[in-house]
């Protein structure tokens, strides 16, 4: 019986209605829901590409591993720390940093800073060398050349690369008594800056250099560190390492993951998905009234074929079947013909980078196969939920005269 009802619905999608109006409001449902469906795996898949486009502008940003001390900010007993990192063969490579907030004043212009100290391995854990655009990366050779993010050097204006020109780090001290003179209140430093890089929101504001110039700023010991960043052989078992670091190095250690440090930015990558992803599904749900509409002028239009059917002695149930899988054929071509179309789209745009974000910059696309898996789920949920309630078509209807 449900092979039967399942070939007179699809009769009645292909074969040729008893009125044009049907015709036209049954094949207005499928062309709404492919459009519906085009658009919505097109902004998903445009979505995707600007997700892993995020992913690349901050990857040298951040470290896979990052160690800090959650007693104090310093960290304790470095020596045995190295040593456990050195004997893990998961790690690459580590670095050592320390982070603070400065004063930073040139020709009477000043701005308050973030000063990351680190050593000549940091570039092996974080190759943030590779996004200068300016200039160069510090040579180390003198722990007063640093790299400035690229908005904060152009707020003020501090020439690159020019050794006639130094700007002054200021770091308050720490405690108490009486100020007698101007040492007593903060250590300075000039520095030259050799090169600028993008910050890409993530590092705006900052300034990198030798590890050396902000030890003498803190007054802190030689081989200090507040982190440690970990550059591993396979970022994918972030993990399993932090577990096991945490086994050997005991207490008073915190181990974050490239994910938990960016945890913001994340966050609000997750809300915009989400937020889209609710849009278009609404867009998809208004959609599938106009295939409501579709099963009710067939409904009218079928009429007697209906009554026929009965007085065969076909059961309502049945006959609620057949316009149920009517509109599951609809809902079903529309759903592939959007996912074909769609999917053009997208090479279209891969391959000929057409439509632009900005001048120089195409929107990207990536097709992912969890794309197929989301839309067309969304829309056979509303589209069957909505085949199924207006499919109830009443005894009364159908025997009164």
């Amino acid at each position: 019986m449900r092979s039967i009802a399942f070939y007179i619905a699809s009769r009645y999608l292909l074969a040729q209605k008893g009125s044009t109006a049907v015709t036209f409001i049954t094949w207005l449902a499928v062309g709404a829901m492919t459009v519906a469906v085009t658009a919505m795996f097109v902004i998903i898949s445009v979505f995707s590409g600007l997700e892993d486009i995020n992913k690349d502008m901050i990857s040298n940003l951040h470290a896979d591993l990052t160690i800090k001390s959650t007693a104090g900010k310093t960290l304790q007993d470095l020596q045995k720390i190295n040593t456990v990192l050195k004997n893990n063969k998961e790690i690459s490579s580590f670095s050592k940093i320390i982070e603070e907030k400065v004063y930073i004043n040139y020709n009477g212009k000043g701005d308050i800073a973030y000063l990351r100290g680190v050593d000549s391995a940091y570039t092996k854990v974080n190759p943030i060398n590779q996004d200068v655009f300016y200039g160069a990366y510090p040579s180390f050779q003198y722990s007063n050349e640093v790299l400035m993010e690229n908005s904060l050097d152009n707020r003020l204006s501090i020439p690159v690369e020019s050794t006639g020109d130094y700007a002054t780090l200021f770091m308050p001290k720490p405690g108490t008594g009486i100020i007698n003179k101007e040492e007593d209140i903060y250590n300075k430093k000039d520095i030259l800056i050799t090169g600028v890089f993008p910050g890409k929101g993530q590092m705006d504001n900052y300034i990198i250099s030798p590890i050396e110039l902000t030890e003498d700023l803190l007054n802190l010991p030689k081989k200090s560190a507040y982190q440690i960043v970990i550059k591993l052989k396979n970022a994918e078992n972030a993990d399993s390492v932090k577990q096991n670091l945490l086994r050997s190095l005991g207490k008073n250690i915190e181990i974050k993951t490239k994910e938990e440090e960016n945890a913001a930015f994340w966050k609000m990558i997750n809300t915009e998905k989400l937020f889209i992803y609710l849009i278009f599904a609404l867009v998809i749900f208004i959609t599938t009234f106009n295939l409501a509409g579709a099963i009710i002028i067939l409904q009218l239009d079928k009429k007697e074929q209906a009554k026929s059917l009965i007085s065969l002695g076909f059961s309502f149930a049945y006959l609620r079947r057949i316009y149920f899988y009517t509109g599951v054929l609809i809902v079903s071509s529309g759903i592939i013909s959007g996912l074909i179309l769609g999917t053009l789209l997208c090479y279209f745009q891969l391959y000929t980078g057409v439509f632009k974000a900005t001048e120089s910059l195409p929107f990207p696309v990536k097709i992912v196969i969890k794309n197929y898996f989301i839309v067309s789920l969304t829309a056979a949920l509303f589209g069957y939920i909505i085949s199924w309630v207006f499919s109830k078509i009443s005894k009364e209807y159908i025997t009164k005269s």
